[in-house]
């Protein structure tokens, strides 16, 4: 109901937007603009890039070598999503490379990890090129995690930098006027910045996993074109990243398969950005007063989006003429979102669930409405949020890994015992034996779970 209202917001928001332009455009800059530096500064200064050559040369060609890999081995898959209750196969392929047992949810779709080889695992690869693959963005993965703290390490630096520079005159111009305030000022007015600690930058910059993206525009029947800013053919719309920890860094390598039989068209001549060269577009979300951004991404460019940027701006991927991959390495929230934490759940239900030790008869030990509804609760979002989820998907991770079966079947397991626990609800509140009122409550919060049950699985069986 919270996504659904979500999303209802996000569209009234678009289409007020579309009509406040009417037939009319927003403007946007390039570097071939005279303002395209200074706009970055005061308006995206939490982005910053780092062009190709500030990267290692052996990482660059062990992570594009990983990209054809996995390419040539058919590990890219289109997500089927679910956008305003339609659903859509996504015109660019992915796959999620991460932490063992961790996932990824956009759209409504849960994306499972294809893990990288992690130390304490025991994980076995379809072929070694796919273990070589996965272990390359790894590597890739720690590079950026070192530049992710630096990136924020600087941002902290300037902007405390600006917050004594302010301060120093502000006291200059209250001095005259208010020496005593002055000699009681706290240390945060003062200016003096406490510095982040190191937990909070390796919270926001410890990426658990990657989503790898590739398209062949050429390939495409049909783009979308970016409707705000007249920018051109999209991969990507405009959006948010999804489902990270808040204020943490996204950092994304970009790699586009660039032809000499590709060229770029002539700067001078062109107006706007280069159709024939990928761009990630930025603008400030539902803004209609700031321009936007269209930054050109060629082989092995880097950009990161800073702090709160990915909350208070959105952006776009602009498709050029060649193939492109990408890695986006993100720090995914894992508070639902880990096979750790989906065990804990189901163990937590179970412990409703008891055994008698000389018939073996299996019984609930509490009919307590809020016991019930906690472990029908668990046994939706088991059914739902992970086996259909991971099953609809078809057989596409055993073509890296089938490193998730077993922790599958476990759920499978769990969900049969969970079934026969609703049928056992069911069986009690038949009885008279309990207090009426107690009854009332129970049936009443398992009822209204048993027709969400319902309701999602013909859904998902319309889904397929």
């Amino acid at each position: 109901m919270k996504r659904r209202a979500g999303e209802r917001e996000k569209e009234l928001k678009k289409k007020k937007l579309l009509e406040e332009l009417g037939e009319n455009r927003l403007p946007y800059l390039t570097p071939a603009d005279a303002d395209f530096h200074q706009l970055w500064k005061t308006k995206y200064s939490k982005l910053i890039f780092r062009k190709s050559d500030t990267v290692p040369e052996e990482l660059h060609q062990m992570v594009q070598e990983s990209f054809l890999t996995l390419r040539e081995q058919n590990c890219f898959f289109q997500d089927l999503v679910r956008i305003k209750g339609k659903d859509f196969l996504t015109p660019v392929s992915r796959i999620l490379i991460g932490n063992p047992g961790c996932t990824y949810k956009y759209l409504n779709t849960r994306l499972f990890t294809v893990p990288w080889p992690t130390e304490g695992y025991d994980i076995k690869y379809c072929n070694p090129q796919i273990h070589d693959a996965c272990k390359a963005l790894m590597r890739l993965n720690d590079y950026l995690h070192i530049e992710a703290v630096k990136a924020l390490q600087g941002q902290n630096l300037f902007e405390t930098k600006e917050i004594k520079d302010t301060t120093v005159i502000d006291r200059e111009q209250s001095f005259a006027t208010s020496l005593t305030e002055q000699g009681s000022v706290s240390e945060v007015q003062s200016g003096v910045c406490v510095p982040e600690d190191d937990r909070s930058l390796k919270n926001r910059t410890s990426y658990n996993l990657t989503l790898l993206n590739y398209m062949d525009p050429l390939q495409m029947l049909y783009l979308k074109q970016e409707p705000y800013f007249g920018m051109g053919n999209m991969a990507v719309s405009w959006h948010h990243d999804e489902n990270l920890v808040e204020r943490s860094v996204v950092a994304v390598y970009s790699y586009s398969c660039e032809d000499s039989a590709i060229e770029e068209c002539n700067e001078q001549e062109l107006k706007g950005r280069d159709p024939a060269v990928w761009h990630v577009g930025l603008k400030v979300a539902w803004d209609i007063e700031t321009p936007g951004l269209a930054i050109p991404l060629h082989q092995g460019d880097i950009y990161l989006m800073l702090d709160d940027l990915n909350m208070t701006h959105q952006h776009c991927v602009l498709a050029g003429l060649s193939p492109r991959f990408s890695s986006t390495h993100r720090v995914a929230d894992s508070s639902r979102g880990t096979l750790e934490y989906i065990l804990g759940q189901c163990e937590l239900a179970l412990q409703n669930l008891q055994t008698d030790s000389d018939s073996m008869a299996l019984s609930l030990k509490s009919l307590e409405a809020a016991v019930v509804k906690q472990v029908e609760e668990i046994h939706n979002e088991v059914e739902f949020e992970w086996l259909r989820q991971f099953w609809f998907q078809g057989k596409r991770y055993l073509k890296c890994t089938d490193w998730w079966l077993k922790p599958m079947a476990k759920l499978e397991e769990f969900w049969r015992k969970m079934e026969i626990m609703t049928s056992l609800v069911l069986s009690e509140v038949r009885k008279e034996q309990q207090i009426e009122e107690q009854r009332n409550e129970t049936i009443s919060c398992f009822l209204l779970l048993l027709k969400e049950r319902q309701k999602l699985r013909k859904e998902w069986t319309a889904s397929l």
